[in-house]
């Protein structure tokens, strides 16, 4: 597999990135235009959210053509030409496979639509229950039953997620070899890194009302998942030693990672946990406005970098991506404390043992969009859940704060280049409206600035690079109790490093339980930072510690 202990992955968001021909709609052109700022940042892997042809329904998680670029975006050739480009300034390209289901519209569901036996295979369609009802009570993920009726045929095809994203039957043999086939297709045009949407759920159990929730317990890491990966790990990119992989995991368990990600498991490099992203949910419903349980955000980081390290398992470590509200606005400060919030979040996954993910402004501390209006919203999630919580007797008032809080497109409004109208995204109107604070938060300020959250980023990954401890050192946690500080050590071959952050925006005193005795800063989001065996820190302070024998 690649070098990926030691990478930083940079996620792109290519309909938001940057739009050159003023469509509204950013392309693969734009991601060529700023791969020399890529580079300045330092990152290894650009991860591109999908790039087919699609309906765009969910933003192209709804595949239509695995094999083709949506115009939209481009061309194969301005594909080529990016991963050509990207290569010659050691950058590699990784694309995002979304293999749990497909569009409606892909060739394979309108064939099974016309009654061919041999594509409604390819799915997973059955007949209703006597009463005519669905065959099972589960839940989409978007909202509503899981099953689609379609009455020419008489049988309802499952979705766990939109209805127009039908789920594809992993049972079958073609279906698999389908899968193959895409991965080696773009193993072919220089891709050097993949990202499984959702790939836990591709092996469903039973098929049965499930009493006690949503019916997740049903098709979560089922019983032919491992067999599965490790089956596409030997028919694709396991072939190519360069090659990295990332699951998106959801709603999964410890265990099964251990195994997903296992150094000898033959299944993936690493992968994505959202355990840690549901300290502000109330359970696993996010649809509401709860305090953020900065203990059990603890307990949770803790115990996956303790556990996945025993098990010789890896993580890939992340605040932000497309599906999740913007981290500063989340755990930090949009007022006094931004800048040194932003840093301290930067600090404490950069720091981690596992391979840090960057989502596209998270290095310039970019905010929630704060929209007031529904007609500003295109995330098909949030417009469902608007209507789910006004049924369920929320005022508009009540649903408009928690999509200021939780929607995903929150993530999704176009990268801030610089302070001009639509900040420097697009000539045209963009598809979704540019965050107003442009003027203030912009990569060509910051780009200017030493004292920016991009150099803090920048430095971030220089370290990684400069110090192996980042990549190879093991995990300990320091003062797991503290109500206000998170702090761990790290260490490897006789280097020593102390990672200490203040969560809140009030001081707090730290006490370290082992000596500091030889240890220098090595970042830090002060100027002036003075750690000793007990010292107060003050609001959101972020200090790196090293000490080399």
């Amino acid at each position: 597999m690649g070098d990926f202990k030691s990478s930083v992955v940079y996620q792109i968001y290519p309909k938001s990135f940057l739009d050159t021909n003023g469509d509204g709609l950013g392309d693969l052109r734009g991601v060529i235009r700023k791969l020399d700022y890529l580079r300045e940042l330092g990152v290894d892997y650009i991860w591109l959210t999908p790039i087919f042809v699609s309906p765009q329904n969910d933003n192209g998680y709804d595949v239509a053509d695995y094999r083709a670029i949506d115009p939209r975006y481009g061309t194969m050739a301005d594909f080529e030409e990016l991963v050509a480009q990207a290569g010659q300034r050691d950058i590699k390209v990784m694309l995002d496979m979304v293999f749990n289901h497909t569009s409606t519209h892909h060739v394979w569901f309108q064939r099974a639509l016309e009654g061919d036996r041999t594509y409604q295979d390819y799915y997973i369609f059955r007949p209703g229950k006597p009463d005519g009802s669905p065959p099972t009570n589960w839940e989409s993920k978007f909202g509503g039953n899981a099953w689609e009726y379609v009455p020419h045929l008489d049988k309802y095809y499952l979705h766990l997620f939109d209805k127009t994203q039908a789920d594809l039957n992993w049972e079958n043999p073609a279906v698999r070899r389908e899968v193959a086939d895409i991965v080696r297709f773009w193993m072919g045009k220089g891709v050097k890194g993949f990202r499984f949407d959702v790939v836990n759920l591709i092996s469903k159990g039973e098929y049965a009302d499930d009493l006690q929730g949503d019916g997740r317990r049903f098709y979560t890491d089922g019983p032919r998942i491992h067999e599965f990966l490790q089956e596409l790990n030997a028919q694709s990119f396991g072939r190519d030693p360069e090659i990295i992989t990332v699951g998106e995991m959801s709603s999964t368990s410890m265990d099964n990672c251990f195994r997903y990600a296992g150094e000898k498991s033959g299944e993936l490099s690493m992968v994505f946990s959202f355990h840690h992203l549901k300290v502000d949910f109330m359970g696993n419903e996010k649809w509401v406005i709860v305090p953020t349980d900065f203990g059990r955000l603890k307990d949770l980081l803790f115990s996956w970098q303790e556990g996945m390290a025993a098990h010789g398992a890896w993580n890939a470590v992340f605040w932000c991506n497309h599906d999740q509200p913007r981290v500063v606005s989340r755990f930090g400060d949009e007022g006094v404390y931004w800048k040194q919030s932003a840093k301290m979040l930067a600090t404490v996954i950069h720091a981690m043992r596992g391979t840090p993910y960057v989502y596209q402004g998270e290095e310039l501390g970019m905010t929630n969009a704060g929209f007031t209006r529904l007609d500003q919203y295109r995330d098909v999630e949030s417009l469902n859940h608007f209507q789910i919580l006004r049924d369920k007797g929320l005022s508009e008032e009540s649903v408009y704060q928690i999509l200021k809080v939780h929607s995903r497109d929150n993530s999704r409004t176009p990268m801030q280049w610089d302070a001009t109208h639509n900040g420097g995204f697009t000539t045209g109107e963009p598809w979704l409206s540019v965050n107003p604070n442009t003027a203030a938060i912009n990569a060509q300020a910051q780009q200017a600035d030493p004292d920016s959250i991009l150099a803090h980023y920048k430095a971030l990954i220089r370290l990684r690079k400069e110090y192996p401890v980042f990549a190879q050192g093991d995990f300990a946690p320091l003062t797991p109790d503290h109500p206000a500080v998170l702090a761990y050590r790290r260490q490897w071959e006789g280097a020593q490093l102390v990672c200490v952050n203040n969560f809140f925006r009030k001081e707090t005193p730290w006490r370290c339980p082992q000596s500091l005795e030889g240890f220098r800063v090595l970042l830090s989001n002060y100027p002036d930072s003075a750690p000793a065996g007990e010292w107060v820190l003050r609001p959101y302070e972020s200090v790196l510690l090293i000490k080399e024998s």
